[in-house]
């Protein structure tokens, strides 16, 4: 199917060229595979994130963050030691 033949609009049509493009590089498997990394997920993130965050403000989320990056700096460092 030709780009410009394509309405962007209509979106089974771009869902069919869509799925058409996969399955020409991929292969019917390769294809199914690479659509069952997608997940249109459950729940209501955002009522979970207020319930999480509820008691955290913004200045101890930041350092939650950044403890948790130096930890797994300092455990990616000490992995690659052993190559």
């Amino acid at each position: 199917m030709n780009n410009t033949a394509i309405n962007y609009r209509d979106l089974p049509a771009i869902r069919k060229a869509g799925l058409a493009a996969l399955k020409k590089e991929l292969g019917g498997v390769g294809a199914v595979y690479f659509l069952r990394q997608f997940s249109a997920g459950s729940g209501d993130y955002t009522k979970e994130r207020k319930e999480l965050l509820a008691n955290d403000t913004p200045e101890e989320v930041l350092k939650g963050i950044r403890d948790m990056e130096a930890k797994r700096k300092t455990k990616n460092y000490h992995d690659n030691t052993d190559l």
